[in-house]
């Protein structure tokens, strides 16, 4: 199970954005994510002003956070509860140059607002990837065996 977690936690490393939504309001919407495996946790940097930031004002909501890539072979629906963050030392180290590009003001632009999902849990489709899966298909044509399409399984944090 070990090389499974680590397989997730890596591959969501290098993806860069999924959707976002609250469970009780699921408009998903495309986010950033930052990944702290050490918290179980993802952080995103949005606007004071958003939906979800102004839902979010009376306290943690359960939230859900869906990420896709094929090119990482990756597909995950991720719970977990949401909520908005104060952490000024963890906003610097997050800070980039797309974040910036959303905010007039940069990094002290008064409308930024870090957003908090403590991992609840994960369900993980964990594939070889774009080339992995063309290959799989092949060989299902030429052999009449189904396709591996990598490892299906559940994670709880």
């Amino acid at each position: 199970m070990t090389d499974l977690v680590d397989t997730f936690w890596k591959r969501l490393d290098d993806i860069n954005s999924g959707m976002l939504a609250l469970t009780e309001d699921p408009r998903l919407v495309p986010m950033s994510h930052y990944v702290n495996r050490d918290l179980n946790t993802l952080w995103f940097i949005t606007a004071k002003g958003t939906d979800l930031s102004q839902s979010l004002r009376d306290g943690a909501k359960d939230a859900l956070h869906v990420v896709s890539s094929a090119n990482e072979g990756l597909y995950t629906r991720i719970h977990g509860r949401l909520s908005l963050s104060n952490d000024s030392k963890k906003l610097d180290e997050l800070w980039n140059a797309v974040a910036s590009s959303w905010f007039e003001e940069g990094r002290q632009d008064p409308d930024v607002q870090l957003l908090r999902l403590d991992l609840a849990e994960a369900e993980v489709w964990a594939t070889g990837g774009r080339a992995a899966f063309l290959y799989e298909i092949a060989k299902s044509k030429l052999t009449g065996s189904k396709p591996d399409m990598g490892d299906h399984y559940s994670l709880t944090f």
